[in-house]
C-alpha cells in the first residue's frame, strides 16, 4: 500500500491511497489543477480514481468538488450529515455523492474504508481506517483523540496523525485569542504533544511509519513536530520511519500488512 500527501495544511489538504489498482483520495481541498498535476507525477489522472473520501465539510478539504460535480465523477463519500451539508453549498454534487455511516464499513474498489467519528467543529467529521493487504489510519482535524479513535486506528500498518500546533508558539503568537481557543478546544486540532501520544499508542500496537500532517504555517515547524513524536516514541521504547507531509508538494509513504488483514466478509456495506 501506498500513501501520498499532496498537500497538508490550512491552505488545502488532499491525499492518495493506493494498493493494486485501487487508488483513493482522501479529501480534495486543493485545486483540480493540482490534484490533477499531483496525479500525473505518479502516473495516475482523474479517471483512475476510485472515489473520494471526504472527513469534513471545511473548505480546505473540499475546494475541488465543485470542479469534480462539474465534470461529473469521480464518486464522492463522505458521512451523512457532511454530505447533506455539501448538497446545499456545492451544485450538481448530489449526483455524485454517496452518503457514509460511521463504523459500517464498506467496499471501495479493492480495498475496505472504515469511517469513525473524530472532534472537530465541524459536524459530522471523520476519520478513516483502510485496509487491503496493509492498513492505513487517517486523523487529521481533532481536538482531542476519542476512545473510538483509538480503537478504529489500533492495529494498523502505518498512519497519518495531526500534529498541527507547538502550544507554546500559539499561545505568544499573533493568532486573535478567540482563534487560539478554538484551535486548542476539543473540536479544534491536535498539538505536537497530544499528536505525539497518538503515534505512541498507534506505534506500540505495531504502526511502523507515520505522516505527520496538517503543521500550522505559523503556530509550528517541522523540527518541533518531529522532537516531539521521536521523543514520545523513544520515551516508551519504541521506533517508527517518521515524515512531515509538506504544505504544497508530495510526501510518499509504502509499507506493508503485517497480517494482510481485511474485514470479515459480510460485515461490509457495498457503497459505489
Amino acid at each position: 500500500m501506498r500513501c501520498v500527501t499532496f498537500a497538508s495544511g490550512s491552505g488545502g489538504n488532499c491525499a492518495l491511497v493506493s494498493e493494486g489498482g485501487t487508488h483513493i483520495l482522501i479529501d480534495a481541498g486543493i485545486s483540480m489543477r493540482r490534484i490533477s498535476r499531483a496525479l500525473a507525477q505518479l502516473g495516475l489522472s482523474a479517471g483512475d480514481i476510485a472515489g473520494v473520501l471526504i472527513t469534513h465539510d471545511h473548505r480546505d478539504h473540499t475546494a475541488a468538488l465543485a470542479m469534480m460535480a462539474k465534470r461529473g465523477g469521480p464518486r464522492i463519500y463522505a458521512q451523512r450529515t457532511t454530505a447533506n451539508r455539501l448538497c446545499w453549498s456545492t451544485p450538481g454534487i448530489e449526483n455524485i455523492i454517496i452518503p457514509i455511516q460511521a463504523g459500517l464499513p464498506f467496499r471501495l474498489g479493492g480495498l475496505e474504508v472504515l469511517a469513525f467519528g473524530t472532534s472537530h467543529d465541524a459536524d459530522g467529521s471523520v476519520g478513516y481506517r483502510i485496509s487491503g493487504g496493509a492498513e492505513l489510519g487517517f486523523c487529521t482535524d481533532t481536538g482531542c483523540v476519542t476512545g473510538e479513535m483509538l480503537s478504529a486506528l489500533r492495529g494498523v500498518d502505518a498512519a497519518v496523525i495531526e500534529t498541527n500546533h507547538d502550544e507554546e508558539l500559539l499561545c505568544y503568537g499573533s493568532y486573535p485569542y478567540q482563534l487560539k481557543r478554538r484551535i486548542l478546544s476539543d473540536r479544534g486540532h491536535l498539538s505536537n504533544e497530544t499528536g505525539a501520544r497518538l503515534a505512541a499508542e498507534l506505534c506500540s500496537a505495531g504502526a511502523g511509519k507515520l505522516i505527520l500532517a496538517h503543521l500550522s504555517r505559523e503556530n509550528n515547524r517541522p523540527e518541533l513536530a518531529l522532537a516531539a513524536v521521536n521523543a514520545s516514541l523513544e520515551a516508551r521504547g519504541l521506533t517508527a520511519e517518521v515524515s512531515v507531509a509538506p504544505e504544497d508538494g508530495l510526501c510518499s509513504v509504502e509499507f506493508e500488512g503485517r497480517n494482510a488483514s481485511c474485514w470479515r466478509s459480510g460485515s461490509s456495506a457495498a457503497a459505489g
